[in-house]
């Protein structure tokens, strides 16, 4: 159902007639044409709704608060807003284009009478010939897919950017870039055999040290030597030795063979042809010569990347403005309606940019759900939104994504909401999630549900103890026939200590009722109390039954009365700042969910009334049997009314009372009210009056 956005008042504030209106009671400037956005820096910030907004995790495209975030804080605050309607408004010719929130703008449309309006007018035609657009339209859409077919064009530029080596030497010819690799292969581990050999040079003891464990090479020939190459290869390429040479042909560690040999067929038999053997100052030339190639190639592949980016970024220079004007064109309207007045949340027929989707749960879809960003702020600020609100863990399998919802539950029963309950959340795309609710936030929902309450939870109370009960006189039973079997085992084992310990318990106490007779003048005296406050009653009703209905009324009042009053207060303060703040908006007024409104935001699930055969469903009692009991008993109880107040003795049924009294029934009814009555006149003799009179048992 449709809001109405009810106008109050028009006033002069800051030198512009500002329209206002009521939404969710609460007073609001309202806008509504291209004046109040070319004024809205004029608005005093006191009278927004909202002060900042995140960029991410809201229903509006992030790209276009992006581009509207001018710090780059990921907040989009007043003065942004401000300053993104003094563009538009500029370059612009008619700020009512705003309210249309089309993505589609003509050349005509810009203002060239602004300076910002006629550069921009400049980049929209170069940007029309990049786009091999002959027409004056600008469309979003068409300057997206322009954006990211560049985007794609530009990534594989620079992949192909990356692997060009053109213009560069080659030392090594075509076997250049498998030579490179090879010595980077090798390029540690020479380094550290060298180390090894200028080590044996300064301490000649240390050369079984620096060289193979036996042991190891021993503990490995156990085993399948071919397959431990890894531990192989943790080993020294070859024994080091003094002179600082390493032999290319022979001596050389298994693992490591097949890579020198590579490095000589690509490079030393290039640079030194026909040697046995490399020096360090040899390997040093190589791996000299390397990185200089190297360092060429990187130098020739970054230019020409700079100069792919370089004309990318003229590109989005030109791009920019006017993607940034369509975008513009088409949310800012949008924007404000959430952020100044807050319009889109309380009009049922569009959602909040803060609204993620529906929660379908229990019957009910509740379409107030939330994103959630700080589980931790959420707890902290969300109870005092006076809203019961479910906190939904939701995976997609599809998406391989998961993410935190708050849903706020405003209409229905809440018996079968518990944590463990799982849901189903659809998003605004459509797409379906798998929710589990993760915590509730226990707040009253209607009046209806709080009068029920108290009833509701002395019922779990009573069936909680029953069953508490039940498990505890289920485990004693247990206990005890295990305990007497265990008993009458032992006593087949040893009959005679058992015989012994039977005789040593001891004996039972007669019971002496002198002990309890001040308990049972107690129970007697309460017994009595009851006795006449019920006497007075029946008294009562019999005098005036209609009494009967007003104490019925009474005594419900007394009992969901203070849960009514609790849930009128809160659902009069229920507000949804708190858990938006708790989401990163600075929210600057209140934003009331009242019980009207409240009901809109949850759908129950509504059936037709129909007369279903169900054969698996209980019997329910007939109707007409039912009815038939429910007149004889009304008639039984006027009969016996009738009866005992002599009421009957003209239709020839007369009460005769001593008669009565000589009956089992008469007997145990006056002997009952005479102990009542004595027990009374014993302990309270001056309220003897206050009970009835009652005749002597015979």
């Amino acid at each position: 159902m449709k809001n109405k956005v009810t106008e109050l008042i028009s006033s002069v504030k800051g030198g512009y007639n500002w329209q206002y209106c009521s939404l969710g009671g609460v007073t609001r400037v309202k806008i509504s044409t291209g004046e109040d956005i070319a004024h809205l820096h004029e608005l005093d910030q006191t009278m927004w709704t909202v002060l900042s907004c995140p960029v991410k995790g809201l229903e509006l495209e992030e790209r276009t608060l992006q581009l509207m975030d001018s710090d780059n804080d990921g907040k989009i605050r007043v003065d942004e807003v401000t300053s993104a309607s003094q563009w538009l408004c500029r370059v612009l010719r008619d700020p009512n284009k705003l309210i249309e929130a089309s993505d589609t703008l003509t050349l005509d449309d810009l203002n060239r009478d602004d300076e910002e309006g006629a550069k921009l007018y400049e980049n929209a035609q170069e940007v029309l010939k990049l786009m091999n657009e002959s027409s004056d339209t600008l469309r979003l859409k068409q300057l997206t897919d322009f954006l990211t077919a560049h985007d794609k064009t530009l990534a594989d530029n620079l992949e192909a950017a990356a692997k060009n080596t053109e213009g560069v030497e080659a030392p090594y010819g075509d076997n250049t870039a498998d030579a490179v690799a090879a010595v980077n292969a090798l390029r540690d581990k020479m380094a550290d055999f060298f180390m090894r050999c200028r080590f044996v040079q300064f301490h000649a003891e240390s050369s079984a040290a620096l060289d193979v464990d036996v042991e190891k090479i021993a503990a490995l020939s156990q085993s399948n030597i071919a397959t431990g190459t890894d531990e192989i290869g943790k080993y020294p390429i070859s024994r080091p030795i003094a002179n600082v040479v390493l032999p290319i042909n022979e001596g050389l560690n298994p693992a490591w063979q097949a890579a020198v040999a590579k490095v000589k067929s690509l490079v030393l038999d290039v640079d030194y042809p026909g040697k046995e053997s490399i020096s360090e100052d040899e390997w040093n030339a190589v791996l000299a010569k390397v990185d200089a190639y190297t360092a060429a190639v990187a130098s020739h592949q970054k230019a020409l990347a700079d100069e792919l980016n370089e004309k990318a970024k003229e590109v989005y220079t030109l791009v920019q403005p006017v993607e940034k004007l369509l975008r513009l064109t088409r949310d800012f309207y949008c924007l404000l309606r959430n952020y100044v007045m807050l319009s889109d949340f309380y009009d049922r027929s569009k959602q909040a940019i803060f609204q993620a989707g529906k929660l379908y749960i229990d019957s009910r879809c509740c379409e107030l759900c939330m994103r959630v960003t700080d589980m931790g702020t959420q707890t902290l600020q969300a109870p005092f939104s006076g809203m019961y609100l479910v906190y939904c863990t939701c995976t997609s399998r599809v998406k391989n994504q998961t993410m935190e919802i708050v849903a706020a539950v405003t209409d229905g029963d809440v018996d079968n909401l518990r944590v463990g309950k799982n849901a189903v959340f659809y998003d605004c795309a459509g797409h379906d999630w798998d929710a589990t609710i993760t915590k509730i936030i226990d707040n009253p929902i209607s009046i209806r549900q709080a009068f029920w309450s108290p009833y509701k939870k002395f019922l779990n109370w009573i069936t909680e103890k029953i069953s508490k009960s039940a498990a505890e006189k289920e485990a004693k039973s247990f206990d005890d026939m295990t305990s007497s079997a265990d008993k009458a085992t032992t006593k087949l084992v040893n009959k005679e200590v058992a015989e012994v310990a039977e005789k040593e318990k001891p004996k039972k106490q007669p019971f002496d009722i002198a002990k309890f007779a001040g308990i049972f003048a107690a129970i007697g005296l309460a017994v009595g109390y009851i006795v006449g406050a019920l006497t007075g009653l029946v008294k009562s009703f019999a005098s005036n039954p209609w009494t009967i209905l007003l104490f019925i009324i009474l005594i419900m009042l007394c009992i969901s009365g203070p849960s009514m009053l609790l849930a009128w207060l809160k659902l009069r303060k229920r507000n949804l700042s708190p858990v938006l703040n708790a989401n990163g908006w600075a929210i600057n007024s209140k934003i009331v969910v009242n019980v009207k409104f409240g009901a809109t935001l949850t759908y129950l699930a509504k059936y037709p009334k129909l007369v279903l055969d169900d054969p698996f469903a209980e019997k329910k009692m007939p109707k007409w049997l039912r009815w038939t009991i429910t007149v004889v008993c009304i008639l039984a109880i006027l009969f016996v009314y009738m009866f005992f107040t002599n009421r009957l003795a003209p239709a020839g049924m007369p009460f005769n009372k001593e008669k009565f009294q000589t009956t089992f029934v008469g007997k145990m009814v006056y002997g009952v009210a005479d102990g009542v009555k004595s027990a009374v006149d014993d302990v309270v003799p001056e309220n003897a009056d206050s009970v009835p009179p009652a005749e002597p048992a015979q």
